[in-house]
């Protein structure tokens, strides 16, 4: 399977979320679809996790992108949106556990088409997470092409991390 590059276009697949609604404090509501081809002329920092609530994930991945989100604006980002292969309910949990979804999507990758169609995707069954999982990365994408893609060949965050997305801004 190749991996998607600088120069290419993003997939054109579907990914569900829950729009963050404060009223909804412990419920997901009806999850709605999010196309790829909606993003078309917008700048986009999309990244990818293997798990949602899981320790590298939760701890250090998610949080630098929710507490550099100013930044990411300022350098004319539209959206960041982060994504796992998991369902939308668990997505908007955690975005609601780490007080994130309001400033960026949580969206599930549920049949991991996104990932898949990207190459981004891994096997981790041999740890009980399943064939078809994302893998960590992070891309910026404007107008629907890549601009940088960082994946990350070890464990931790670092080419996928909040400060290697900006500085590739």
């Amino acid at each position: 399977m190749t991996q998607i590059k600088v120069g290419d276009t993003l997939p054109s697949v579907s990914l569900k979320y829950c729009p963050y609604d404060p009223s909804l404090e412990h419920a997901c509501g009806i999850p709605q679809n999010l196309d790829i081809s909606s993003l078309k002329g917008k700048k986009v920092v999309i990244f990818g996790v293997p798990g949602a609530f899981t320790p590298t994930c939760n701890n250090q991945h998610l949080p630098e992108f929710r507490q550099k989100y100013d930044e990411f604006v300022k350098k004319g980002v539209d959206q960041i949106i982060c994504l796992a292969t998991t369902d939308a309910f668990v997505m908007d949990a955690w975005g609601k556990w780490t007080q994130t979804n309001d400033k960026i999507i949580l969206a599930a990758d549920g049949n991991g088409e996104f990932v898949t169609a990207t190459g981004l995707v891994q096997d981790l069954s041999k740890i009980g997470f399943g064939a078809v999982r994302s893998k960590r990365f992070a891309l910026i994408a404007d107008d629907l092409k890549v601009t940088y893609l960082g994946v990350e060949t070890a464990s931790g965050v670092s080419v996928s991390g909040a400060d290697a997305v900006l500085a590739a801004l």
